[in-house]
């Protein structure tokens, strides 16, 4: 700010002579000449350690660069805004606003370092601004790739979506991964663009993360299972799991180190992403049609020719429902049982919700039960019957001694 505000001094201090000079006459000029200085003396006049010259050019070039940065951000984006709205993507649009800010700044900066050029700084300054320059240019760049790298993943995961496709669950993982990857690497180029041996701290690091990996090899063992359920992809966000007898509910987030489930009763499982991979997962969600099989049982006094006349009321109910599935439908009189005539009725219904299917099972069995009634027929339920058998005095099984009955 002070050579700025030396150099706007001398401006206005040299602009009286230059229009004292055009307005003088040839001859009053040359009498003049001595004492008035010419354009390019006045580029070399010294203001501190620069020239005149030098910082002309500085103001010209950081003014440049303001312009070229509004021309940028107010009519290059503005327009290419225009275009990307014409198109049916939505992940243009977010493309060129993640884009936006980086191209801006990295305009500044670059505007800045050139400015700084022409001031011809001393050996050791111009080494740091040259450093700086880097530093900062690496920074910026990373800093587009991340946000470049969020519109990416998103956009991976809204067509895993719509696809149906499993990967898109995983997305949150990679991403997440994506982005610690991108700091790591841009941290290491920083460093390395700023003068710094990386080296000699990869060897440290190399040397601490082995005594970090083992003291944290739970951690690790959970960030490989993590990439492990990422490549097989047995579940995403929103499907319904069940493993072993403990876990059963929805997945609600997958990270680095564990998985969330909402169970049943609404509490919230933090299961360690380790033991996922070693456990068998069964993902409800996965079923393209949902099953029901059931015993419907009738007395032993039905008839034969009913009992052929009902199987194929039951089959002719299933395939007119609307909410069975008529891929496979199996009704047939299969066992004489304990205390009924058991008909297996075995289908699918169309719908894997619950409560549609739900809705399906009991439609069904009400009309079941109205053609069982059709027929004159009733549905068996579970007798036994104990007979007792004893002498024909009276004497009970086990009856004896003195006061056994005469």
């Amino acid at each position: 700010m002070r050579i700025f505000r030396s150099f706007m001094m001398l401006f206005c201090l040299c602009c009286p002579i230059w229009q004292v000079a055009a307005q003088e006459s040839p001859e009053q000029a040359v009498e003049a000449a001595p004492h008035s200085l010419t354009l390019d003396e006045l580029m070399q006049e010294q203001v501190g350690r620069f020239t005149v010259s030098q910082l002309s050019l500085c103001f010209g070039i950081i003014l440049l660069t303001l312009i070229l940065k509004r021309f940028l951000v107010g009519f290059a984006f503005k327009h290419l805004e225009r275009l990307a709205q014409k198109t049916k993507m939505a992940y243009d649009d977010r493309l060129l606003e993640a884009l936006k800010n980086p191209a801006s700044q990295f305009v500044l900066v670059l505007g800045i370092y050139l400015a700084l050029e022409m001031l011809q700084l001393a050996a050791d300054w111009e080494t740091l601004v040259t450093l700086a320059f880097r530093g900062v240019s690496m920074l910026i760049l990373f800093w587009a790739l991340l946000r470049v790298s969020d519109v990416f993943f998103d956009a991976v995961a809204d067509m895993g979506h719509q696809r149906g496709s499993s990967i898109a669950g995983f997305m949150p993982l990679v991403k997440k991964a994506a982005r610690i990857f991108l700091v790591i690497v841009g941290a290491t180029m920083v460093m390395d663009n700023l003068g710094y041996s990386i080296g000699g701290v990869l060897a440290g690091l190399g040397i601490g993360g082995a005594a970090f990996a083992f003291a944290a090899k739970d951690t690790i063992a959970n960030l490989y299972a993590s990439v492990a359920l990422a490549a097989d992809r047995p579940f995403k966000v929103g499907d319904w799991i069940q493993i072993g007898d403990k876990v059963d509910g929805d997945v609600e987030s997958i990270g680095l180190r564990s998985t969330k489930v909402r169970t049943w009763p609404k509490t919230v499982l933090s299961i360690p992403n380790a033991v996922l991979a070693n456990e068998m997962i069964n993902n409800w969600s996965r079923m393209p049609k949902r099953r029901i099989k059931q015993v419907v049982g009738v007395t032993y006094e039905t008839a034969p020719d009913d009992m052929d006349a009902l199987v194929e009321d039951i089959r002719k109910l299933l395939r007119e429902d609307e909410g069975v599935n008529q891929d496979f439908i199996l009704v047939n009189f299969t066992d004489f049982g304990e205390s009924s005539l058991d008909i297996l009725v075995y289908y699918f219904t169309s719908t894997t919700k619950w409560l549609e299917h739900m809705d399906i099972r009991q439609r069904i069995n009400i009309k079941i039960m109205k053609a069982i009634r059709a027929r004159g027929l009733s549905i068996a339920f579970p007798s036994r019957s104990i007979y007792i058998s004893g002498k024909a005095n009276g004497q009970l099984p086990g009856d004896f001694g003195p006061d056994m009955p005469l």
